[in-house]
């Protein structure tokens, strides 16, 4: 607990001394009443081993959970498994049909929604003035676009966004919490999965009847391999995709403004060629900020990796905050750099079977909300230090006061 809380420059050397070590450290975790057993995890921590792990899902597997607290058996009786906790042949099954909402062709017809949405947002700023950047522009943008691709009514999103922070601010608990304030927060969690499981179901019955272009209608119809999603299937698809695909636009967003803010030769060197180096300065955005921090994998079998054989059923963290500031493969990798090539990074999950599959989706609303701010407003800046999520999952940024006239 202690250490989430300590300030990202000094997170960030405590993962370098990580790195410098010959093999990774066990960390324990304690019992969490109704939440987990005590056991703990070994911590991956450097580039090379957290590429390693996640191409060998057959090895580290997702199952039975990937996410951090590790959730208890009982819940995906509940709410069913997220594709995020499976393995293959289950998640391959799922993933395809769900691959579909992230086309090229579905994703083109998307950026005009993107760019009107980015352009309303803007327009927001200009009437109401600058307070809060990530309830103004941040948490905007990305909850409009997944909420437009799942057919979400619009009076039902302020609710949905109510439900997904409800959500991510249980991704920070951890057993060093009183065990009150974790079950409370647990309990907030489930009523918000609950709810939002209520909404789709609802909608995918509705879609069901009467079919939309929408991405639920398109998950509910669908048929790959004479499968389709059930209703707890689409759920736990609908959890995933709100916090995942939310958060990671929503923290990288929050993240570009601070980093643009405090570099403001990189800045200049953006604004002076936007087109030219907008893809640059969003691959070393999601590299710094490293918008979800870790996943955890199981070991099936015995297996030797960095200078460690782990047995069966230990766990290993994949520490993506720490592999995307790796010395052996990122020179200078504190430095912000949007010329950086190559830049393999590890913010949208390692390779392998669970690479996020909205990435290209993220850096597209990237792309259209920094070119309609900086249009708009080309002195749009940060204003102070912003107020950080306490999570050991999601490098969240809960505000950030910002100025229009920097």
């Amino acid at each position: 607990m202690d250490f989430w809380a300590r300030p990202p420059a000094d997170r960030l050397a405590a993962f370098a001394r990580l790195r410098a070590l010959d093999r990774p450290v066990f960390f324990p975790e304690p019992r969490v009443p109704l939440v987990r057993a005590g056991y703990g995890f070994h911590a991956l921590v450097r580039h090379a081993d957290v590429v390693a792990a996640s191409r060998q899902p057959k090895v580290f597997s997702s199952e039975p959970a990937a996410t951090s607290p590790e959730p208890p058996p009982w819940l995906s009786l509940l709410l069913g498994t997220p594709m995020v906790n499976m393995d293959d042949p289950r998640h391959a099954r799922l993933r395809r049909i769900v691959s579909r909402a992230f086309s090229p062709k579905m994703l083109g017809r998307l950026r005009d929604d993107i760019e009107a949405a980015a352009a309303r947002i803007a327009g927001d700023l200009g009437a109401h003035g600058a307070h809060d950047f990530v309830a103004q522009v941040a948490a905007r943008l990305p909850i409009h676009v997944i909420c437009t691709m799942m057919g979400v009514p619009e009076h039902l999103r302020a609710r949905v966004l109510g439900h997904v922070d409800a959500m991510t601010e249980y991704s920070g608990v951890r057993g060093s919490l009183a065990s009150a304030r974790t079950l409370r927060l647990l309990g907030g969690n489930l009523a918000a999965i609950g709810g939002l499981h209520r909404l789709v179901a609802r909608l995918g019955r509705q879609r069901l009847r009467e079919p939309a272009d929408d991405l639920v209608s398109a998950l509910v119809t669908a048929n790959v391999d004479g499968e389709a999603l059930s209703v707890r299937e689409l759920g736990s698809f609908f959890d995933l995709l709100l916090v995942a695909g939310n958060e990671t636009t929503r923290n990288a967003l929050a993240h570009g403004l601070k980093l643009l803010t405090d570099n403001p030769a990189q800045r200049e060197l953006l604004l002076s060629d936007y087109e030219g180096h907008c893809a640059g300065a969003i691959e070393e955005i999601i590299r710094c900020s490293s918008p979800i921090i870790q996943f955890r994998r199981t070991l099936t079998r015995e297996h030797e990796l960095a200078g460690h054989t782990f047995a069966p059923g230990d766990k290993v963290v994949l520490f993506y905050l720490s592999a995307n500031r790796d010395e052996a493969v990122f020179q200078d990798p504190d430095r912000f750099d949007i010329t950086r090539s190559p830049n393999p990074h590890v913010g949208f999950g390692g390779p392998g079977p669970h690479l996020c599959l909205g990435s290209h989706l993220a850096r597209m609303e990237l792309k259209v909300m920094f070119r309609e701010l900086f249009e708009r407003f080309p002195g749009i800046a940060a204003a102070g230090e912003p107020e950080y999520l306490l999570s050991n999952f999601d490098n969240g940024i809960r505000h950030q006061p910002f100025t229009l006239r920097a």
